[in-house]
């Protein structure tokens, strides 16, 4: 697998995987990205222009998909419309990506014999209770809650189906929440570092007690590049680091990160169907490929990816101001 096709390879997770390829690996990587406002040809832009080339195009569009897929050895499937709060206001982008485009894709590779490895979210599960001892495995049921969860849990239905029904060479893997480098600064912890950094206060939804299992973006992309060329075909891997954190703690971290009170932030309006609890079991990633993540520490993670942000000023300004407006209309 000399040759790679990473969909989505703009944004935030799957320019993390590009990177991580090019360190890692021999091979070179073709990006198919739409460009949409969560993307960034800036995250591409250090990289070695022999090993990496972008090509913008549309993920749902069969014309640009099918040459692509057939000339590359496989495909990392990162792309997908993947904003809680947008999939609410505007489900249809949701449906045309995250659904018409992994079915565009699997009827690429379904034509060409190409490898697929399709990324999803541990969002596909619903939620957990808050004092549960459960986590989600391979075998937990599906039960989404949102248009963007329930469009990604569609998308891997289509892949085990085609897996079954045409012996298309698929994988899955389902990830918890990633942080790190290149992450849209709409997004949970980027938004908080850049008030912090801005002189201003946090934003915590309600209570702050909802629960996520955090996993570095670099962690991520190890585990696929793992299942990518060890995993079994058909097969479903959940990717996680043990990271679970609710947001309260994780604010509180950022704060005294800048030396800041822990409760210098703001309480604003819960997001509607907000899930209460993630938590990702990656027994089989781990006893089946041999897999661990790097940061097993969630803190020492987060202060490498604050420094990110301190560094990075220049990438993520221009869009703060727009981000916030957009917040603070839905009292957030």
């Amino acid at each position: 697998m000399n040759r790679l096709l990473v969909t989505g390879g703009a944004g935030f997770i799957g320019s993390n995987f590009v990177h991580h390829v090019i360190e890692h690996t021999d091979a070179t990587v073709t990006v198919l990205d739409k460009l949409t406002y969560a993307a960034s040809r800036e995250s591409l832009a250090v990289l070695p222009d022999d090993r990496v080339s972008l090509v913008v195009g549309d993920v749902a569009d069969a014309a640009v998909v099918g040459p692509l897929v057939a000339e590359h050895d496989a495909v990392v499937h990162f792309a997908a419309e993947s904003h809680n709060d947008n999939s609410l206001n505007d489900p249809s982008p949701f449906v045309q990506t995250n659904l018409i485009g992994t079915f565009t894709i699997l009827e690429a590779v379904r034509k060409a014999g190409t490898r697929l490895h399709h990324i999803s979210t541990d969002e596909v599960y619903g939620d957990l209770e808050l004092d549960a001892p459960e986590r989600f495995t391979e075998a937990t049921p599906y039960n989404p809650s949102s248009p963007y969860s329930s469009t990604k849990a569609g998308s891997d239905l289509l892949v085990r189906a085609w897996v079954r029904s045409f012996g298309v060479q698929a994988t899955i893997s389902n990830c918890s929440n990633n942080y790190g480098p290149w992450q849209h600064i709409e997004k949970f912890i980027p938004r908080q570092i850049t008030n912090v950094i801005d002189g201003g206060r946090p934003k915590l939804y309600g209570a702050g007690l909802n629960v996520r299992d955090w996993i570095h973006a670099d962690d991520h992309s190890s585990a696929v590049l793992r299942i990518l060329q060890q995993g079994r075909i058909g097969e479903t891997y959940l990717v996680g680091a043990d990271g679970e954190q609710n947001n309260l703690d994780v604010v509180r971290m950022i704060l005294r990160h800048f030396g800041r009170p822990e409760d210098d932030f703001d309480h604003v309006n819960d997001r509607a169907g907000h899930d209460l609890r993630y938590a990702i079991d990656s027994t089989k990633l781990r006893t089946e490929l041999g897999w661990e993540p790097r940061f097993s520490d969630f803190e020492k993670g987060l202060a490498d990816t604050i420094q990110w942000y301190v560094d990075h000023e220049a990438w993520w300004r221009p869009h703060k101001d727009t981000v916030e407006a957009t917040y603070a209309a839905q009292g957030q």
